[in-house]
């Protein structure tokens, strides 16, 4: 019986009904079971069959139809085609289809091997190769390029790449079309666009052998030149070890620096032959250098070491200034200089009197004189231990033929740099003066014997 405020009481029957329950079919058990398997992912669940659709909808053929038809409405007016482009990226997937995309901005179409346009596919006249052949065109194209990656970083990669595979093509375009090409890589080398390691691919074997390389390396730096300067341009090819390899443009039995000077200036290119003049110049420097360093440690016949420098100097059309400096800092580090400064003198005056012969040999013209005077100034400077060795130092010079009168006399006056100026000026004062009174008497017995 229930009560008014009481629980109703439990029927009898209760426990039947909880008995009478069906079990969970077999086919829930499974799938409870299938979900507590299931771990979460940070990307949400994934479907089999997403790899399967992507595959299915990787077509550059209907990306390049895409690209086509919106060249094809902004016509040749580069700033609509560079907004076209900003647009398509965020509906087309550039990513995927880079060189697709650039293959068009640059041969109207998707390439073939070789570098020849599909008959079967569309084309455009809107690139790269279709546009007229000046510098001011190739500029424009430029800002296209400049502005699509700019827009989108991750094209910097297939761009490189892109390039680095039309420069193996060459072969495949006509000289018009090698031109611009040429012209517009120019141009973004020199603004950053482009890295100089993509001038790798103008060392291919067949390109250099038939002179294309050569021939697209001229419209190439001509228009990088005159974007930047030489020295803007030396500083990217020294960046990544392409300075000293410009030679490499020509086949085996041409390179060398007469041949490159002559077919570069010619072209008109004087100042990158120049430059390339200096940088094998400063090779054959660093070069002798080292095989001078080494001839001295091996102790051989100073005739023998001054035979080799100056056919070197021939050779590699080295002056004797530049020479009398190599020379200097070979000798002064043959040795294991004393640290203590009183010392220091006496053993570089010993040392210094053993090679005066060698230096000798490289000092007979005025300037080289001059020059070694100066060598001398800024390595007592440089090595303060040496300080107080200088005056000793082009004493011991004078006396042994190495340097004359007039030089020391001009260095003392003006041709002097600044490094420790006052010091060795100082030192020189007594030397100089005597020199000065030892010539007017020379001068005076002249006069009394005429």
């Amino acid at each position: 019986m229930n009560g008014a405020a009481g629980a109703p009481a439990r029927s009898a029957s209760a426990p039947v009904m909880r008995s009478l329950r069906r079990p969970p079919s077999a086919t829930g058990v499974s799938f409870m079971n299938n979900q507590k398997q299931q771990k979460p992912t940070l990307s949400g669940q994934r479907f089999k069959t997403r790899k399967r659709d992507e595959k299915e909808r990787f077509d550059p053929t209907q990306f390049q139809d895409c690209i086509i038809q919106g060249l094809t409405e902004t016509g040749t007016d580069l700033e609509a085609v560079a907004k076209f482009l900003d647009a398509s990226g965020a509906k087309l997937d550039y990513r995927r289809y880079a060189e697709t995309l650039f293959d068009i901005l640059v041969a109207g179409g998707m390439l073939a091997p070789g570098g020849t346009l599909a008959d079967d596919m569309m084309r455009t006249d809107v690139c790269v190769f279709a546009a007229q052949e000046d510098l001011e065109t190739m500029q424009a194209f430029a800002q296209v390029f400049n502005k699509l990656i700019r827009r989108y970083k991750y094209l910097e990669k297939g761009f490189e790449d892109e390039v680095k595979k039309l420069l193996l093509f060459l072969k495949g375009f006509s000289e018009s079309e090698r031109n611009k090409l040429a012209m517009l890589t120019g141009v973004l080398l020199a603004n950053g666009t482009l890295n100089a390691s993509i001038l790798n691919s103008l060392y291919n074997e067949n390109l250099v052998k038939e002179g294309v390389s050569a021939a697209f390396a001229v419209k190439l730096f001509k228009s990088w030149i005159n974007e930047k300067d030489i020295n803007a341009v030396a500083a990217s090819l020294r960046k990544v070890s392409m300075d000293n390899r410009l030679m490499e443009l020509f086949p085996a039995n041409k390179q060398s620096v007469e041949h490159f000077t002559k077919y570069f200036t010619e072209a008109g290119l004087k100042e990158l032959s120049e430059y390339v003049r200096n940088q094998q110049t400063i090779g054959a420097r660093k070069e002798l250098q080292k095989e001078l360093q080494e001839q001295m440690s091996r102790g051989d016949p100073f005739k023998d070491i001054i035979l080799y420098v100056k056919e070197e100097m021939k050779k590699n059309n080295i002056p004797e200034q530049i020479v009398i400096g190599i020379v200097w800092s070979s000798v002064m580090s043959t040795v294991e200089w004393n640290k203590k400064e009183e010392l220091v003198a006496e053993q570089a005056i010993k040392h210094l009197k053993q090679y005066s012969p060698l230096l000798a040999a490289f000092t007979t013209q005025g300037q080289s004189e001059l020059t070694l005077l100066l060598k001398i100034q800024e390595y007592c400077y440089d090595n303060i231990h040496f300080m107080k060795a200088f005056q000793k130092i082009v004493v011991l010079f004078y006396k042994a033929e190495v340097l004359s009168e007039e030089p020391i006399l001009k260095w003392y006056k003006d041709a002097h740099v600044a490094k420790g100026k006052s010091v060795f000026l100082e030192q020189m004062k007594k030397f100089v003066e005597w020199l000065k009174n030892a010539e007017e008497e020379s001068e005076s017995e002249a006069e009394e014997g005429d």
